[in-house]
């Protein structure tokens, strides 16, 4: 029994940002579950690599390259997927970049391509394929990455926690709106990762005052965030599950000083 709960089997899930350290992880996890697996990017190249390793794994696997703040490009990807794998049952938004510019110099570009990246694209998704679902009847689960620095901010990233803590915000708004149609909408908020925006951000020093500060005393491994995805990807595991933020920090937010 407490593999059926598990089994991603027949089911068909997106995963957008799916070229990135993480997103690459979740795409094995599903794929190891049973699902057949959607990588969604802006590189194809990548795309391509991803799909590789999850068909040499055995998996059913495609790449669909798409702007995911782009309406029009996601509800073309999607009617690729549909055509190639079937509806598709779970949606990861696992898009996004970070930036440690400092407050008084961000430019308003920069505004509003951190806010894209992690916020809006996660919205357009969340209408392109939400709405396939809804109309589908067949309900899903739609699980958004968010992050500990969506609340309280971390300090140094301003934009990307703006951009975090508001789609801990519409995932909220979300699980009211489409569980009537049984679509659950949830969020993971992943503490640190030795994903590649944070090696690119984290001198030694910050990266000591992090790990000092989780109690588990380590940074996460992609891995690590597998179980909580197949679980609230799973009708059976977590039916009476939507509208929440699961942390998977090591203990990170549970700690003020």
């Amino acid at each position: 029994m407490t593999n059926d709960l598990f089994d991603l089997s027949g089911c068909v899930a997106a995963v957008i940002g799916g070229t990135g350290v993480l997103g690459g992880a979740i795409c094995h996890g599903l794929a190891d579950a049973g699902a057949a697996v959607a990588v969604l990017g802006r590189s194809a190249e990548r795309g391509a690599a991803r799909v590789a390793a999850l068909e040499a794994g055995g998996a059913s696997a495609i790449s669909v390259s798409a702007d995911a703040t782009d309406p029009a490009a996601l509800g073309a990807a999607l009617l690729e997927i549909q055509t190639r794998l079937g509806p598709v049952d779970i949606v990861i938004n696992a898009p996004g970049v970070n930036s440690a510019t400092p407050f008084f110099d961000i430019e308003l570009e920069e505004w509003h391509a951190l806010l894209d990246s992690n916020l809006t694209a996660v919205f357009v998704a969340c209408q392109v394929f939400g709405r396939a679902m809804v109309a589908g009847g067949r309900g899903g689960s739609i699980i958004n990455i968010s992050s500990a620095s969506s609340g309280p901010p971390l300090s140094k990233v301003l934009t990307y926690s703006v951009a975090k803590a508001g789609l801990n915000n519409l995932t909220q708004y979300l699980a009211a709106e489409l569980a009537p149609h049984n679509v659950r909408v949830n969020a993971i908020a992943p503490g640190f990762f030795p994903a590649e925006q944070n090696r690119r951000l984290l001198s030694d020093e910050r990266l000591e005052a992090i790990v000092g500060h989780t109690p588990a005393g380590r940074l996460g491994e992609p891995d690590e965030l597998i179980g909580a995805v197949v679980w609230l990807a799973s009708q059976r595991a977590s039916s009476f599950v939507t509208g929440a933020i699961v942390r998977v920090d090591g203990g990170f937010s549970a700690m003020t000083i």
